[in-house]
């Protein structure tokens, strides 16, 4: 839709340059004719915006506004000028205006064309997805990102089934400079399946968010050079470890904070002053629904790390799921150029999904993955833990990226896959291995290669 929009508004354009250079040399006549461009734009894309099958119309917005901007400029053009403006307009003033017009509003049309549609895949279950939002003020932390001593902030964001009952729980953690929806389609199927899945933002770790005050607030920017360097091997092995200790202390703040939030919320009956929402009935109603006997936590990439993390040290956690990320906080010391893992055995049923290259490199090359070796070690020594390697994909083809932007999935590490049949794999696999583990129903049927 974005493309015939664009076409449409270059036409129109180079329609109003070749008319004013040839028939409408009169200024006061390309003034107007100008606002009336604008003015056909606007309602164009507004129309756009305004179609029912036109998801996610944030990608719209700054066009919107443009354009609204440009229309009300050169209204207001031609009603001042246009009983004073005489001559005839320079041929140069026209060309360079449809040139700087058509340059801005395809600045402007950018997310437009590096988002798509996406609206989640088909789910398999027999209840109807709804979804709801809050955000969790952390009275005891306060936010080493912001300057000016508030607290931290943990936005929250459920997706459930549109029935009465009890479900079970599922905690979704983002991967480094993700986002919440990284993984929708798996909320979604487990959701339509009888889960409730609470999808929760880390604010400066996530691509961006919004807190308490409506403020967007995007992610630190030395937050992504560090992760940058610590994937590219950039750091030494002790500043890895350092680095990953400290990355998974601000994260399962987070997740624990969302975990005790809610057992305290289904206890008392009512959300305490942690709560920030609107919807405090609808929230209500989420919470108790939320069976707190049955727990799982997952995550993508070091989100996957921050479930690892939070399923050994608590003990209301049934189940954990780890979408190709290392287990970082399973690392418990860093000596002689040498990474130590943790020897107690994992105590909570575990299932590992990775790329197969990144665990069959060469004797040679071990010392240079020490770091990533780490699940192997994990998952042979947990008293039940399971792995599942896939060959030929990439990083972020474990989420939902590749249907939401095409173009930012291939710069961050996506391969030429079906991506659609790729996560209707995972997210059949990741209900199994809940549907095992916290429902109790079915068996477990899973292939160590895919």
């Amino acid at each position: 839709m974005e493309i015939i929009f664009f076409i449409l508004m270059v036409a129109l354009e180079i329609a109003l340059a070749i008319l004013s250079c040839t028939r409408f040399v009169e200024k006061v006549k390309w003034l107007r004719n100008r606002a009336l461009v604008r003015a056909i734009e606007f309602v164009l894309l507004l129309g756009i915006v305004l179609m029912p099958f036109t998801h996610m119309k944030w990608r719209y917005a700054g066009t919107l506004i443009l354009i609204g901007i440009l229309l009300l400029i050169s209204g207001l053009c031609w009603l001042i000028k246009r009983r004073k403006a005489a001559g005839n307009v320079k041929k140069a003033r026209v060309i360079v205006s449809a040139v700087l017009s058509v340059h801005m509003i395809a600045f402007a049309l950018v997310p437009a064309f590096l988002f798509t549609n996406y609206n989640g895949l088909k789910t398999t279950g027999s209840y109807t997805v709804r979804e709801s939002s809050a955000i969790l003020i952390d009275e005891n932390r306060v936010d080493t990102f912001e300057t000016d001593g508030s607290m931290r902030e943990v936005p929250v964001h459920f997706f459930y089934p549109d029935a009465e009952g009890s479900f079970p729980l599922v905690i979704f953690s983002h991967g480094a400079f993700g986002y919440y929806q990284s993984n929708y389609s798996t909320y979604a199927e487990l959701a339509s399946n009888g889960y409730v899945v609470a999808s929760l933002d880390h604010p400066h770790h996530a691509f961006f968010t919004e807190d308490s005050d409506g403020k967007t607030v995007i992610v630190d920017f030395d937050f992504i050079s560090r992760a940058v360097n610590f994937e590219n091997n950039e750091m030494s092995l002790e500043q890895e470890y350092n680095q990953g200790k400290e990355w998974m202390r601000l994260r399962t703040a987070d997740m624990n904070l969302v975990l005790d939030s809610i057992a305290d919320a289904k206890i008392s009956g009512a959300l305490s002053n942690a709560w920030h929402t609107e919807n405090n009935a609808e929230i209500l109603s989420i919470l108790s629904m939320i069976d707190v006997e049955h727990i799982g936590v997952m995550g993508h990439s070091m989100g996957g790390a921050t479930a690892v993390s939070v399923g050994r040290t608590r003990s209301d956690i049934d189940a954990v799921i780890v979408l190709d990320g290392t287990m970082l906080d399973e690392l418990v010391g860093c000596e002689n150029g040498t990474v130590l893992y943790n020897a107690n055995p994992y105590p909570v049923p575990v299932l590992d999904f990775g790329k197969k290259e990144d665990y069959t490199e060469s004797a040679e090359a071990i010392d240079a993955y020490q770091i990533v070796n780490v699940n192997n070690y994990v998952i042979e020594h947990a008293k039940d833990g399971r792995s599942i390697r896939f060959s030929g994909v990439g990083h972020m083809d474990f989420t939902d990226l590749p249907f939401f932007s095409p173009f930012l999935s291939s710069m961050l590490g996506s391969e030429n896959i079906d991506h659609e049949a790729f996560m209707n794999k995972v997210n059949g696999l990741v209900l199994n291995w809940f549907d095992y583990y916290l429902k109790g129903i079915g068996k477990l049927e899973l292939n160590a290669e895919y």
